[in-house]
């Protein structure tokens, strides 16, 4: 177990291509505000840092670390994940994990980190991974840094772009967190923004918080 004192870093993906919002998530105004701006305020002070993995172009202006993908073609989150990796063993040798959230999900928990370090086995090998409603959410999860090399040497397949297919290769423990309740319904605390329709369903449950 680790001293639950103890803030790792964060990495935000953002590196995704927002084909189904038609323009860029992570500048989409939510409540006033880029969304990803809500990202980092729920994530901010869960960490020691964040980072954001994300294209140049545009992430600049956010102030962040920038860690761009070391690979080509856009081979998804693990490859964010992995240059979130080597970052961090960069910057911070002795750091032994990095929790990782999407740009896309404004209101995961803010308790999320403690919650998952939790879940750390004395080894510090197991993967912790949240989920809801019964379904894993793998790019919330809490990774170890000594995972880069294996990982790695798995996205040398280009066929090997799948969250899940990885964690199954190592020890990956769901912790399961509770829904929401709003007078809009329950809220998924990962429900995650891709379309026009979700921006506006967001924007409803963010009227919820106000209240």
């Amino acid at each position: 177990m680790t001293d639950p004192i103890v803030k790792f870093p964060g990495l935000i993906l953002a590196g995704g291509r927002s084909r189904r919002m038609g323009r860029n998530k992570a500048l989409v105004p939510l409540d006033g505000e880029p969304m990803l701006g809500h990202v980092v305020h729920r994530l901010k002070p869960q960490v020691s840092q964040i980072l954001l993995n994300a294209e140049a172009h545009w992430a600049d202006c956010f102030g962040m670390p920038l860690v761009e993908d070391t690979l080509p073609y856009h081979q998804g989150p693990l490859a964010g994940i992995l240059a979130g990796l080597r970052a961090v063993a960069t910057r911070a040798p002795a750091t032994t994990h990095l929790l990782t959230v999407p740009g896309d999900s404004p209101f995961f928990p803010l308790e999320l980190a403690d919650h998952l370090k939790h879940a750390l086995t004395n080894d510090g090998t197991a993967i912790p991974v949240a989920s809801s409603r019964g379904a894993m959410h793998p790019v919330f999860a809490l990774w170890p840094v000594a995972l880069a090399d294996d990982l790695e040497i798995w996205l040398k397949n280009v066929e090997n772009r799948r969250i899940k297919a990885f964690l199954a290769r190592h020890t990956a423990v769901e912790i399961d967190f509770p829904m929401v309740e709003t007078v809009h319904g329950p809220l998924d605390p990962f429900f995650n923004i891709n379309t026009p329709a979700d921006l506006a369903l967001a924007e409803d449950f963010m009227e919820t918080r106000h209240r």
